[in-house]
């Protein structure tokens, strides 16, 4: 949860600095006007456990099922730069999936499991509070400061903020590679043979090919946050008949959790898809 909640924080100070560049543009306009309101107090703890009491439900092996289809789905869009944004936003609760296995496959047999989850989960608090504080001090100061230029923070953002985005997709490279390699371990340690396996992942395959293709054409016939909303319910509905067939009860019920999960991160970050698709439609 605290890894979703870095990289809203950072996407939303990105658009910031985007919509800062040009004044004068109309559209810069309406993109900062959607970011004015962010999540503070007690609605924003709210929203944040229960995304920390969802990913706590939901299953090792369905949470690397999620990642695996997330990546797919990323891997066949990568050539449309003009939708990352949007599919970094999308990727929020695939994100804290991804952290999740990751962190059981990294941890699974230590002696001192729960002091490393514990240190694990306090960085992570850690660098979510810095994020969210830089974003309060850029939608509150960057314009004054960077006009007057004399904040370290704000100067730095003026010249080197173009790089934000760049590393933010390089590190999310890195948490999902990782994130492939533990899910794809963790799924196979449920199975006792090679035909077990075989059974399992042949359709599975077929079925997020497909699935991929859907999605990418309705991403380009249908308004952004449609399309969002649609990929959610088909992706997740799809891997729960897929599971209906080849899994067991529990996953399905997971699957049914992560249709709140996906819901807690999507319906409160509205603002940033509406934000981005201004920013795509000026793009030719």
């Amino acid at each position: 949860a605290s890894g979703i909640s870095v990289l809203c924080s950072l996407i939303r100070v990105h658009l910031l600095l985007e919509s800062n560049k040009d004044d004068r543009d109309t559209s810069s306009h309406k993109a900062s006007s959607h970011l004015k309101v962010t999540k503070t107090g007690i609605t924003g703890m709210l929203q944040f456990f229960f995304v920390t009491l969802i990913l706590s439900v939901v299953g090792s092996r369905v949470a690397s099922l999620v990642v695996l289809e997330f990546c797919l789905r990323a891997v066949s869009g990568w050539e449309s730069w003009k939708f990352l944004q949007q599919l970094l936003i999308q990727s929020q609760f695939s994100l804290g999936c991804a952290l999740s296995c990751s962190l059981h496959f990294l941890h699974e047999g230590a002696s001192q499991r729960w002091l490393c989850l514990l240190l694990a989960a306090s960085l992570s608090w850690f660098l979510a509070r810095q994020t969210t504080r830089l974003l309060h001090h850029v939608m509150a100061l960057y314009k004054l400061h960077s006009s007057q230029r004399y904040c370290g923070v704000c100067i730095t953002l003026l010249t080197s903020g173009h790089f934000l985005l760049p590393m933010l997709c390089r590190t999310m490279i890195i948490t999902f590679s990782v994130a492939v390699l533990a899910a794809i371990s963790i799924i196979n340690k449920h199975f006792l043979s090679a035909t077990e396996a075989l059974r399992f992942w042949t359709p599975l395959t077929i079925c997020y090919t497909l699935l991929v293709v859907y999605m990418q054409e309705e991403q380009h016939r249908l308004p952004s946050n449609q399309a969002v909303l649609n990929t959610v319910m088909v992706r997740l509905g799809g891997l729960m008949v897929l599971m209906l067939t080849v899994g067991r009860w529990a996953d399905v019920l997971h699957i049914l959790m992560c249709f709140l999960g996906e819901a807690s991160c999507l319906i409160p970050t509205k603002d940033l898809l509406d934000a981005t698709s201004l920013q795509v439609s000026k793009c030719p």
